[in-house]
């Protein structure tokens, strides 16, 4: 079994930072992608910052600038720094991993559970 454990989430001011956390575990062979993904109420969930393996990093346009994905994808462990943090970003965010499971040829989309940032104004 793979699990994606996330934490950090909480209810924060506006213009405040927020450190959110994924570790996934079980039996992994390799990881070459995590990401975070948010859903805003009433919204589909949407990427917003995607690390690979070989240290490539990319942010969605409403948050780059202002929220940084670090880690170490091969040791599979990402963080999220949100800084300057809108109502806008109010949402919860999930963590996703691209898994080679020992024994498999193929890689499979993990998510964890999510957490709820809550940003007041």
């Amino acid at each position: 079994q793979v699990q994606l454990v996330e934490s950090g989430g909480g209810l924060v001011q506006a213009g405040s930072s927020l450190r959110l956390s994924c570790v996934a575990s079980g039996r992994i062979l390799s990881i070459n992608v995590m990401a975070w993904y948010r859903q805003i109420l009433g919204k589909e969930r949407e990427w917003i910052a995607t690390k690979t393996a070989t240290g490539i990093t990319d942010y969605a346009d409403s948050v780059k600038g202002r929220f940084t994905i670090s880690g170490d994808v091969a040791k599979h462990t990402i963080y999220l720094e949100m800084d300057s943090l809108k109502p806008d970003d109010t949402a919860v965010y999930y963590c996703n991993a691209s898994v080679l499971r020992y024994g498999n040829s193929w890689y499979e989309q993990y998510w964890g559970q999510g957490t709820q940032v809550t940003v007041s104004s």
